[in-house]
């Protein structure tokens, strides 16, 4: 499954608006080696989110997974 920018731009519950902002989500990518250019133009493989063992990847994969439901 590939999670896209529109999936980290409306997940629900990180702040007072849904959403992460670019700024951090572009710290999180570098802080586990993801590129961060490509994940914008193509989206990402939800397995590399989950490979990098951090919550905030898993809830991006189960918020992509849950809209993919809902399409």
């Amino acid at each position: 499954m590939i999670v896209t920018l529109e999936h980290l731009h409306s997940i629900p519950g990180y702040g007072p608006k849904p959403g992460w902002c670019n700024g951090r989500a572009r710290e999180w990518f570098a802080r586990h080696d993801l590129n961060w250019n490509q994940f914008r133009k193509e989206g990402i493989e939800a397995e590399l989110l989950l490979a990098t063992g951090c919550a905030l990847g898993a809830a991006l994969v189960q918020w992509a997974e849950h809209c993919e439901a809902d399409a």
